[in-house]
């Protein structure tokens, strides 16, 4: 098959150098499983699956903003800058001393992703999971989550998902298994979509049902609003900042995100729109689409989830309205949405932070499948 090279939006900020490793800043306590996490952008499956009691070796990407977010946000994880073709394994294991028990791997997916009006199914992008295989050989850690949008199930004629399944069976023996699912129903404000792989050891088989849904709207949790996941952050104008919190946590997500903080409110900062761009978000009523091409670009409203954040690309758009101001979401309100604690703090420009944000796992959602992963280790 001949790989097609998609670099209509390559960013300036990928690290092509020889790779970099940064040490932990403090030192790993080693009583809980140990996870590397490929891929690992600013941090947000690390973020989950240290919610559900892992402790984060190592972090892998090659987005220079992306590896400063998750240094400032996992102090004793070390983390390597670099393409990961080039990142030797044993660099890895040296530098994880108590051993890896999960790899995870949020492989990138633009070339999957139904968002992507330039997708083909061999989009070089699509194959980086080989080198995922190439690290599960080495080390042939106790388990594997693998996770990727929704449109990876259609990529080759679902070739791709069966390639991965069998792949890490052939690499560790960690017997495979995949499920679709939607980050609300794990409490995060957003109907987002994504498939999850776990591999545990040749002896069990993975139940997704021990990734216990915990909202919906037939139980006792309903969904998680954007009045109850925003609604004490406070009003901005445009290109206005504040670090102060409008109101104590009134909502129960809110008390969760805010988790005993006590420090100043961080990235909560509005973009910077010309008047054409305020006007058109002041004249979209909240749920409604605010450009007619893209029905996903929506203007929030108080009583909905949210769809799905994108990273937008190296775009400097804004994809939401705010449902009140007329303006496009700070860097917080976008973390809240995914279920970031606001104890965690994106680096970066704007854009980049979008960028960030839009690729990462919902903490939640990764912490709920960290929680059902527990008892098969």
């Amino acid at each position: 098959m001949n790989l097609v090279s998609n670099n209509v939006e390559k960013s300036s900020y990928l690290w092509e150098s020889k790779p970099i490793l940064f040490d932990r800043k403090t030192p790993l306590k080693g009583n809980r499983p140990q996870v590397l996490e490929l891929f690992c952008g600013c941090g947000g499956t690390s973020t989950g699956l240290e919610m559900a009691g892992y402790e984060i070796a190592m972090g892998i990407d090659i987005l220079k903003p992306a590896i400063d977010t998750f240094k400032k946000n996992h102090p004793s994880s070390s983390s390597i800058l670099g393409d990961i073709k080039k990142v030797d394994t044993n660099l890895i294991i040296e530098n994880c001393p108590f051993g890896i028990d999960v790899v995870v791997a949020g492989i990138p997916c633009q070339g999957f992703s139904l968002n992507n009006r330039k997708r083909v199914d061999n989009d070089e992008r699509n194959f980086l999971y080989l080198e995922l295989l190439r690290i599960l050989k080495d080390i042939k850690p106790k388990a594997v989550i693998v996770e990727n949008v929704s449109g990876i199930r259609k990529s080759s004629n679902g070739e791709i998902v069966k390639a991965i399944e069998e792949g890490i069976y052939e690499a560790c023996g960690l017997k495979v298994r995949h499920k679709l699912l939607c980050a609300q129903d794990y409490g995060v404000p957003q109907k987002r979509q994504r498939v999850v792989f776990v591999g545990v050891n040749n002896n069990q088989d993975f139940n997704f049902e021990d990734v216990v849904k915990t909202h919906g709207e037939d139980r006792a949790n309903k969904p998680v609003t954007i009045k109850e996941a925003l609604g004490d952050l406070p009003s901005l104008g445009v290109n206005e900042e504040s670090n102060i919190y409008k109101s104590p946590p009134v909502s129960d997500y809110q008390k969760i995100m805010r988790n005993g903080y006590e420090g100043k409110l961080t990235n909560h900062k509005a973009p910077n729109h010309p008047d054409a761009t305020v006007a058109r978000i002041a004249n979209t009523p909240q749920g409604e689409p605010m450009y007619p091409k893209f029905r996903q670009r929506i203007r929030l409203a108080w009583d909905i989830q949210s769809p799905t954040q994108v990273s937008g690309g190296i775009r400097p758009q804004f994809q939401l309205g705010h449902p009140e101001d007329p303006r496009g979401l700070s860097i917080r309100e976008r973390c809240r949405i995914q279920s970031f604690p606001d104890c965690f703090e994106v680096v970066g420009g704007f854009v980049q932070a979008r960028v960030q944000t839009g690729n990462a796992v919902p903490p939640l959602l990764a912490k709920a499948v960290g929680l059902g992963l527990l008892k098969y280790l």
